[in-house]
């Protein structure tokens, strides 16, 4: 059996405060007892700082008059805009997997990509537009080198947990870091609402320095993971790569100063360009390695499989991108925010979305030991059953607000702020349970040496969602808010409802694969074969028993 501390590459000794070889049952408190756990902890908790706090301020800033130092951009333009952004943040953690598991390694792709998101928060403390959008590109890019390699480390250093001790695992990751995901929104919605946009910026910027600082400071403790590539590239591939980065830097270099000399170039041009991009990237990786020789069937197998949860995943990442565009709208334009005659910044409504998550982690985490105890007493839960669950809480969460949109349309005012915040609990819920069972099923799954791009892999329904709900949004203004919420809410329904079934379905197409492998491959090996069989028994919607096929 290949494990984390057997494979090549991994220091034979682990210092003080790494993880054990193996320790399938220490209970998940002793985590935050170990310093490589808080080492880890800091620093996503630095960069969610940064990310849920410039997020808060993004779509208000696009809006917001030029008289008063924003873009002054409509609410289509600026809601696709925001999901452009987080669209490019998911795609580009397909080549941050794959950079972490050829060429960089997870240790040194985590540390560029923490460099690189700092960097860019500076950028967008500069006030110039050119600044501000070379800032996006940059924490887009650093975003995708550090959020797939992360959680690998983060397994590595778990090694013989069980499926249900994943699960609980991420989600009591997912509560920790929502700490400054609370805390982001209200410090730099205070500074850039109230005193200037850009010192909100500098402030997401101050913070992610620190968690590169941690990082540098707590990098020792990692040893016991490996920090090379899993699979480096030969040494001819890895000069191809070199002289092509160069190239690529030149001719961005290159577009960037004609774009300048033209006076800038056309928003809405780019934006549709990116946007039909965000949109073709996802599909063009897919294809690519279901095409590749690099995985076997067995392994092609799972990745079927996932294709399964695909589609609800890029319907559930499309609501999640309305969280900072249209909820932030709701909150500026139909939200009464006056408490004791203090007017509430609109972008603090976003600290609503991370506090409930870090309320309810917790008990979606003995959640997840409840129900893998179940699975090992012989009930089975498939994993579609669950993104069901999550995509029938997001659908809550939206008929809520749907629901509020319209009675503000009716009063021709405001109304309370409890209809944003029952929407923001609904949602969080649907992230807890998309969160952490995407995390743990990829980690768990992914062959060896694949690790990074699997984690890539499972982004890529987020990438794809993103794009789209950014091209939806702009709709708004079209339609009546309420029925644009209430579409989102109707689709997540159904589909909660129908996500079930499919079942059946995938198990007839990993059939097909299994037959395909016995009718075109009779020279495979033996133990692949098995493996194949094993997946076809017992994954559900991409969902694999732990080490299966290995």
């Amino acid at each position: 059996m290949i494990t984390p501390s057997s494979t090549p590459g991994t220091a034979p000794e682990a210092p003080p405060g790494a993880a054990p070889e193996a320790a399938p049952d220490r209970p998940l408190r002793s985590m935050f007892r170990e310093r490589w756990f808080s080492t880890l902890f800091m620093t996503d908790m630095w960069e969610r700082f940064s990310f849920y706090g410039m997020q808060a301020l993004l779509f208000l800033y696009a809006t917001a008059p030029r008289a008063e130092g924003g873009l002054g951009l409509p609410d289509g333009t600026a809601g696709a805009l925001f999901g452009l952004y987080v669209s490019a943040s998911f795609l580009a953690a397909m080549p941050g997997g794959w950079l972490g598991d050829r060429v960089l390694g997870t240790h040194r792709a985590m540390l560029t990509g923490a460099v690189v998101i700092a960097a860019g928060h500076a950028c967008m403390a500069v006030p110039a537009q050119t600044a501000f959008y070379a800032g996006l590109m940059l924490i887009a890019c650093g975003t995708g080198l550090l959020k797939p390699n992360l959680p690998v480390i983060f397994d590595q250093m778990n090694p013989g947990a069980s499926s249900a001790q994943r699960q609980a695992a991420f989600s009591l990751f997912y509560m920790s870091v929502q700490v400054s995901a609370l805390i982001g929104p209200l410090v730099t919605g205070a500074l850039g609402e109230r005193v200037a946009w850009h010192l909100g910026f500098g402030a997401a910027a101050v913070g992610m320095a620190f968690g590169v600082l941690q990082y540098l400071r707590g990098a020792p403790t990692l040893r016991g993971a490996r920090t090379g590539p899993s699979r480096p590239l030969p040494p001819e591939s890895m000069r191809r790569l070199v002289r092509g980065a160069w190239v690529a830097l030149a001719l961005a270099v290159l577009l960037a100063a004609g774009a300048l000399a033209a006076g800038g170039a056309a928003l809405h041009p780019v934006l549709g360009l990116c946007g039909i991009g965000s949109l073709v990237a996802p599909v063009w990786y897919f294809r690519r390695l279901m095409r590749g020789g690099e995985l076997k069937v067995a392994e092609r197998a799972r990745v079927r499989g996932y294709l399964r949860v695909f589609a609800p995943s890029v319907l559930f990442w499309a609501m999640f991108g309305q969280l900072g565009s249209v909820f932030s709208l709701f909150a500026r334009e139909h939200t009464d925010r006056t408490v004791g005659g203090f007017l509430v910044p609109a972008s603090w409504f976003q600290s609503a979305h991370p506090l409930f998550l870090l309320l309810l982690a917790p008990l979606f985490a003995w959640l997840w030991l409840r129900v893998g105890a179940r699975r090992v007493d012989g009930g089975r839960r498939g994993g579609g059953r669950k993104f069901a669950v999550g995509l029938g809480f997001a659908a809550a969460g939206f008929a809520v607000l749907a629901v509020g949109a319209w009675l503000a349309d009716g009063a021709g005012g405001p109304v309370s702020p409890l209809w944003l915040l029952v929407a923001f609990l609904w949602v969080a819920c649907g992230e807890l349970v998309f969160g952490p069972v995407g995390l743990s099923s990829t980690a768990e799954t992914a062959p060896e040496g694949h690790r990074g791009r699997m984690m890539g892999l499972f982004y890529l329904g987020a990438a794809l969602g993103a794009g789209l709900g950014g091209q939806l949004s702009r709709l708004v203004g079209a339609v009546p808010l309420w029925g644009y919420l209430a579409g989102f809410a109707a689709v997540a329904a159904v589909t909660a409802v129908l996500l079930p079934r499919e079942r059946a379905v995938l198990g007839d197409g990993l059939a097909g694969a299994a037959s395909e492998s016995a009718a075109g491959s009779t020279d495979e090996p033996a133990h692949d074969r098995s493996a194949e069989q094993r997946l076809h028994s017992d994954v559900e919607l991409g969902w694999t028993p732990p080490q299966a096929g290995r």
